[in-house]
């Protein structure tokens, strides 16, 4: 199917007419063989899912095999939500939203038996993170990059170029953050506490638990993990590390998504969401999926399939349905943009965000919404804070970039660094806070734009041609409705593209002759192209004022990802434990309804 164009722009004709071409491939001989056509879709089902994102998808799998009928109703041409591989230019293919993977939880894979749908992992090795340092710069650095490796003592090694102190602190850092994601995979994998005013004293002790098991999982240092939960990246660096490309490179993690600089409270958090995962078993590891990110979303819808889930693409949802019944109301089931009616026997499950699921897909009179959701609960649903300071900017290009900081030993070889995530604009701690101050200050995107650069194609040979490369930018900090214009407005999207391609050229020069052509995806288009409220990708900020028992919201009215709409489940990143791709709200809101 032809894919929404959003944004895209040639930039080169002239190469895009030589051989630049391919066909279609995925990692599953059929990708779409998981789709039902439009005739089989029926009136009823036992659960009816709104949005085919991955989180909507793991809930139909584990509906479906406990015995529930289940149909996914999906949005867009493509299931995946902002997982999704796309083929914006032809013959290259983009992880268009979500990039990388690390966070889908080892069990889900089993579970799901995903490897046997196609999910082929290539892992980053020897090294992950690769920062080189501006050339003007070359004279006062002891090193001109900095890489680090799930490999300790290659990393060590890097490290000991700028700091051996740091190179010994690097260790116990390490060993400091494995025992707090140890704690912090228990509250992940759990329904936070119980405040539902209708459930019994003894059920809301009981839910208490998971806490206790996390505290127990960090034993003494209690105090310190409160730290690394409420404290600003910047504080938390500090007290291990003095050298500054060594912070600002482990701050990026404490940044990605979030409207913050490293010296806002709660970025600590933030930091070891980006390190808590491991998708292979290897702690903090992150990975390219084989035929792009959209190979995960198609291994989980083909996987949910064959257990006998029906999933539907270009299936618009427009209302959610509810029954007024002597107890309140309960959600029955959703009304499509043709107009047919899709009943629910047991329940409605809601992939979309909070603000799409409990106020565009019900009637617009907060009077009504107040009826059937109560005042309070609508009041803190209003609330909520969809700040995104993300313009992602998938580029394709014609050969590899050549750093001038770890020159390519010869064109086209594809080394250690092409494979790594890319720090740019990122050598030092002032920097980051002086670009989120500019976006934040100014409500200006950031003349020197933080950028994490991924070239997946260096390990993924299906997602370009023969010596061409897809390179996937992903750049803060850019607000959603700038003073100084709007980004439905092409040149001012191309004008902040070039700025960030300038960066690029400083460090890889060639980059912007190599470009062959553009997909620029501001906030504005994050939230037209793939729903996402004010362009935010986790479904809502990753503050601590919006996680755990207080995300979505915090209500005595219900116990997430139960609604007070009886019979309405939130199962998108924006219910608990939050966003990025690990499949836990998804699985979270299937047993909260089994149980």
């Amino acid at each position: 199917m032809r894919p929404d164009l959003g944004s895209f722009t040639f930039l080169s004709r002239k190469i895009l007419k030589n051989h630049f071409y391919c066909r279609y491939s995925s990692t599953i001989p059929n990708p779409c063989s998981f789709l039902k056509s439009n005739h089989e879709l029926k009136p009823e089902y036992d659960v009816v899912i709104v949005g085919g994102g991955h989180n909507g998808l793991v809930s139909a799998a584990y509906l479906q095999k406990a015995g529930l009928s289940v149909c996914v109703l999906e949005n867009r041409h493509t299931v995946g939500g902002a997982a999704v591989t796309e083929e914006i230019i032809p013959g290259f293919k983009f992880s268009r939203a979500s990039y990388l993977l690390s966070l889908l939880r080892p069990f889900i894979i089993s579970d799901l038996k995903l490897k046997e749908f196609g999910l082929k992992l290539h892992m980053r090795e020897p090294y992950s993170s690769f920062t080189p340092v501006h050339a003007n710069r070359w004279t006062c650095q002891p090193s001109q990059y900095l890489m680090l490796s799930s490999d300790l003592k290659l990393s060590q090694a890097e490290i000991a170029k700028f700091s051996t102190k740091d190179a010994e602190n690097y260790e116990k850092y390490g060993e400091r953050l494995d025992k707090y994601v140890k704690a912090i995979n228990i509250l992940l994998d759990n329904r936070p506490p119980n405040w539902s005013s209708n459930q019994g004293y003894l059920q809301k002790l009981k839910s208490f638990r998971p806490i206790l098991d996390a505290l127990l999982a960090v034993k003494t240092d209690i105090p310190g993990f409160h730290e690394m939960l409420t404290a600003p990246a910047e504080k938390i660096l500090n007290k291990w590390f003095e050298t500054d490309i060594l912070k600002a490179t482990l701050a990026t993690d404490g940044l990605v998504g979030s409207m913050s600089g490293p010296k806002c409270p709660g970025t600590g958090y933030v930091l070891l969401h980006h390190v808590m995962g491991g998708v292979t078993g290897k702690a903090g590891a992150w990975a390219y999926p084989e035929g792009g990110m959209g190979a995960v979303s198609n291994a989980i819808a083909a996987s949910a399939a064959q257990l006998g889930a029906s999933i539907f693409v270009n299936k618009q949802v427009t209302q959610i349905l509810y029954t007024k019944e002597r107890k309140g109301f309960k959600a029955c089931g959703v009304l499509l943009f043709s107009g047919e009616e899709i009943r629910a026997r047991k329940a409605v499950f809601s992939c979309a965000t909070p603000e799409i699921t409990f106020k565009r897909l019900f009637p617009s009179s907060k009077e009504v919404r107040n009826e059937v959701f109560g005042e309070e609960f609508v009041q803190a649903i209003d609330g909520i804070d969809y700040t995104s300071p993300v313009t992602k900017i998938n580029v394709a290009v014609s050969r590899l970039p050549n750093f001038i900081a770890k020159p390519n030993s010869e064109p086209g070889i594809v080394q250690d660094q092409h494979r790594c995530s890319i720090h740019l604009n990122c050598e030092k701690m002032a920097e980051l806070q002086m670009s989120y101050l500019m976006a934040a200050g100014r409500n200006l995107p950031s003349e020197s734009p933080m950028i994490e650069m991924v070239i997946p194609s260096s390990m993924d040979k299906t997602l370009a041609p023969e010596g061409a490369h897809v390179c996937l930018l992903f750049t803060q900090f850019t607000p959603l409705t700038p003073n100084d214009s709007l980004w439905h407005c092409l040149d001012y999207k191309n004008k902040y593209a070039n700025r960030v391609f300038d960066i690029v050229e400083q460090y890889a020069p060639g980059f912007k002759e190599s470009i062959i052509g553009t997909d620029i995806l501001s906030p504005f288009d994050l939230q037209k192209i793939f729903g996402l409220t004010g362009g935010n990708i986790f479904h809502g900020s990753m503050g601590l004022d919006q996680l755990f028992w207080l995300r979505p919201v915090s209500t005595t009215a219900s116990w997430f990802p139960e609604s007070p709409l009886q019979g309405l489940y939130l199962c998108g990143s924006g219910a608990h434990p939050g966003g990025g791709v690990m499949g836990l709200p998804g699985f979270l809101a299937a047993k909260a309804l089994l149980n």
